[in-house]
């Protein structure tokens, strides 16, 4: 049994509207993820897929790309990315998981998944902007989220791990108000995707004040899984 992670999928077997081959180094980026995934993930594993999971635009139409996951193998934890438009109440899509047969999807959403002593715990995570009123309020609300998340890993005495769509440090810029939430409580690593191609360049990686930050992005992965534990 093993833990492993990965982000941005982008899968786009349900909706064309951006199919990722035409960018350099996503050529047939969906055979290349499955036939990794099938290499090193068992049944018994679990994987946390860290946002920007499906192109589609609605819940509904979203059923080919978690048929795709679905299908393979182990438990999967699935936390929003900034392109998740099909993203719904965690509720809606709890149900339409089940109706749909998808019994291997699990959503990260004001929660937590226990994993031997740990606790699996994220959000999607923001940008800061600074003055922007609209930004502010949708960075708030994550780190709300953030902070529950990890409450309940303490609560139920796990230690936490942390998953971020957003990088909470990227170059020279930080989001204080992420970061805020991660020193308070110790969080020791935190992985994030979101950064691709050329940006690659300046992503955080390794310890940075203390936190250990790994990267795990499908395309800089080359879309194999990246084993956390």
């Amino acid at each position: 049994m093993a833990l492993f992670a990965i982000g941005d999928l982008h899968l786009a077997l349900s909706d064309t509207y951006k199919p990722m081959d035409i960018f350099n180094g996503w050529e047939g980026y969906t055979e290349k993820l499955e036939k990794n995934w099938r290499e090193v993930i068992s049944s018994e594993d679990t994987v946390v897929l860290a946002g920007d999971i499906s192109w589609a635009m609605k819940l509904q139409n979203s059923y080919k790309d978690f048929e795709f996951i679905e299908n393979l193998p182990g438990k999967k934890i699935i936390l929003k990315g900034n392109h998740d438009y099909w993203w719904a109440t965690r509720s809606k899509m709890e149900k339409y998981f089940k109706e749909s047969g998808f019994n291997t999807l699990n959503i990260l959403f004001n929660n937590c998944y226990e994993y031997e002593k740990f606790g699996i715990c994220g959000t999607r995570g923001w940008v800061n902007i600074g003055d922007d009123t609209e930004d502010e309020k949708v960075l708030a609300r994550e780190v709300q989220r953030l902070e529950v998340s990890i409450k309940e890993a303490l609560e139920k005495e796990l230690e936490p791990l942390v998953f971020m769509h957003y990088p909470p440090v990227y170059g020279a810029s930080c989001n204080y108000d992420i970061l805020d939430v991660l020193y308070r409580y110790d969080i020791k690593k935190c992985y994030y995707g979101h950064v691709h191609g050329y940006s690659q360049k300046n992503a955080v990686t390794g310890v940075h004040d203390g936190v250990e930050y790994t990267m795990i992005s499908s395309d800089y992965l080359k879309f194999m899984p990246y084993k956390v534990l």
